[in-house]
């Protein structure tokens, strides 16, 4: 004998299963979207590489150096005279801040403690995104960033201090030029710095031309 139970579950199954393969569908779709609102953009070719200077003040000389295991294209900035610690750290270019605050660990080295304890990765830390797919960073930062996430600076605006925080031996400034994803041979001024690789200790003079516009 039948009671017709079994046939209305059914029914009401199909209804349900449909349901749910409407919403995985729709669920598919969005992630699909995600996706390429994410690498659409990066998947386009970077914009013309923007007239960059030298992240320190007009004028002034300071050494480019980098050595074995230091990483391709990575640039550290000493002073050639005067006070290294604390020296204005300028915005290479024009452009909005996307990352303004600690890499890693700042370690104790300190004016006060220069031989203190290091910390891990870059310390204070500054990103600027220029467009065109072009970025700058400015590493090991003596104190908290003088700019914030989503701040638009001006080329050759004050964004930090120099210093030693982070995985750092002495004050200095690292400093990279990356194009999208990928780290480039840094530029100032129109000009190849000449460090592009690791492989040796590498060290070269430049003065900045990060000068104020004349208005």
């Amino acid at each position: 004998m039948t009671t017709g139970r079994p046939a209305r579950a059914r029914a009401h199954r199909r209804p349900r299963r449909r349901a749910i393969r409407v919403l995985l569908a729709l669920v598919a779709v969005a992630a699909v979207l995600g996706i390429a609102v994410v690498a659409v953009p990066m998947l386009r070719p970077a914009g013309p590489r923007p007239l960059f200077q030298m992240p320190v003040a007009c004028g002034e000389t300071w050494q480019l150096s980098t050595y074995p295991g230091h990483d391709d294209y990575d640039v550290d900035f000493f002073p050639v005279e005067g006070e290294t610690w604390g020296r204005p750290v300028l915005a290479s270019y024009a452009g909005t801040v996307t990352v303004a605050g600690v890499n890693g660990s700042l370690g104790g080295r300190t004016p006060e403690n220069p031989e203190g304890p290091r910390g891990r990765g870059g310390g204070y830390w500054v990103k600027i995104d220029h467009g065109g797919k072009w970025e700058t960073q400015y590493l090991h930062l003596l104190e908290p960033p003088l700019v914030e996430v989503g701040q638009k600076v001006a080329q050759g605006e004050q964004i930090g201090k120099l210093g030693s925080t982070g995985n750092s031996g002495a004050p200095h400034l690292h400093y990279e030029q990356r194009r999208g994803w990928e780290k480039v041979e840094t530029h100032f001024d129109g000009e190849p710095s000449g460090i592009t690789t690791d492989e040796r200790e590498q060290i070269l003079r430049r003065v900045s031309n990060n000068c104020p516009a004349v208005s």
